[in-house]
């Protein structure tokens, strides 16, 4: 029987998770949610300061003369422009171009990068290292990782860290000490909001985790769930592997799969760095030939969607929270793509999706429906296609 793992957290999240709402996520249990609803912990994203554990991300330290050529050859980006204390974003591919993963990569010194990912990626790392001079572990249960973000993060960050974090641009880290003990801020998240991340020994989890809470109890500080987080990564544009897209070390069949051109990631393919990198070829094809699958955001009209529930008495059916499952997209009478996660924004007040659409439906503007259910029978809801992210506050990269 597969034993899960707790985090380095777990003895402060579990007595603070009240409904015990867990969730798995890579052999670990990390709390879904803390409360009943959704609504304090989504707000503390998007007001005040959110304290997520993010431990179970997958963590690699990659290091030694060759580990950027290495990465160079395994990833879509330009490794050669990653400086020092700077972290990339970036997806890698298989030969035939299509999405195994994504995640980051932050330059800690001259020769060492760590890496993370949803999935374990040890052994596509070493099978590609084959004839470099690199050294590569993992260290997923060693490193022990913290999502602090909102407007407050900032504020409750300078009263416990030894250095101040207001020089630190977006997507950038720094060293420093909380309470004596070292520490790697990331000016990096998964919520389109300002926010950190903090990288720290596992065994100095406990630490870390109350100086936060106590530096930020005049600042809103609450501790907050993934299902919180999910809401607010939707209306940040931000996909999920095997939510959003299927990693092709997962798929079953050809139309499961994803390249980062349809995923809204061609800002990341560097197809004019130098040399092979894996699915360098068919990118190159797919981008002159041009995309048949787009991922775009849909706003579901609401006047439309409650005409629906008017018919038979009812006010709007929302959910409470992000619905990861497949709805179908219609135009006219044919099926043009699928919403793979759909949630009400509470800041937007929209109801929204992420939404998989064909040439040449996946145009901004577009006017499509999209499937709901209404007193168990599946509808159609008027729905228009429209730019990602929904939400992106001027204050995330100042």
């Amino acid at each position: 029987m597969l034993q899960l793992k707790t985090t380095p957290f777990h003895e402060r999240t579990s007595k603070l998770c009240l409904p015990q709402n867990w969730r798995r996520w890579a052999g670990y249990i990390v709390v879904g949610s803390y409360e009943l609803t959704l609504d304090r912990e989504y707000w503390a994203i998007r007001n005040s300061a959110a304290l997520i554990d993010v431990t179970p991300l997958m963590k690699y330290i990659i290091k030694g003369k060759d580990a950027s050529r290495l990465l160079n050859r395994v990833v879509t980006r330009d490794m050669d422009k990653l400086k020092v204390r700077q972290v990339y974003y970036t997806g890698w591919c298989d030969d035939e171009g299509k999405m195994i993963d994504d995640g980051t990569i932050s330059r800690l010194d001259e020769t060492t990068y760590r890496m993370t990912s949803a999935d374990p990626s040890l052994r596509w790392l070493s099978m590609n290292s084959v004839g470099l001079d690199v050294e590569i572990t993992e260290v997923t249960d060693n490193i022990a990782a913290l999502s602090f973000q909102g407007p407050n993060s900032r504020k409750i960050l300078n009263k416990v860290a030894d250095d101040p974090v207001d020089g630190l641009k977006y997507f950038r880290l720094m060293q420093n000490k909380v309470d004596g003990i070292p520490v790697t801020i990331s000016r990096t998240g998964y919520t389109g909001d300002l926010g950190f991340e903090l990288w720290m020994d596992a065994k100095d989890a406990l630490t870390i985790w109350d100086a936060l809470m106590d530096a930020g109890q005049d600042y809103g500080i609450t501790p907050v769930g993934i299902l919180a987080m999910d809401m607010a990564r939707v209306e940040a544009g931000l996909f999920m592997i095997e939510v959003d897209y299927t990693s092709t070390s997962h798929a079953w069949i050809e139309p499961q799969k994803s390249s980062p051109f349809e995923l809204g990631l061609a800002w990341t393919v560097a197809l004019d760095k130098q040399g092979y990198f894996v699915g360098r070829r068919a990118l190159e094809r797919e981008k002159r030939e041009g995309l048949l699958w787009k991922l775009m955001g849909l706003e579901v009209e609401w006047d439309g969607m409650e005409r629906l529930f008017k018919d038979v008495g009812l006010p709007p059916q929302i959910p409470g929270m992000a619905m990861r499952g497949s709805l179908p997209i219609i135009v006219g009478n044919v099926q043009v793509g699928y919403a793979s996660t759909s949630t009400w924004s509470p800041l937007l007040k929209k109801y929204i999706a992420l939404a998989h659409l064909q040439k040449p439906y996946y145009e901004v503007g577009t006017n499509v429906r999209m499937e709901i259910t209404v007193e168990h029978h599946r509808q159609h809801a008027p729905a228009k296609v429209v730019k990602l992210p929904f939400y992106e506050p001027e204050w995330k990269k100042k």
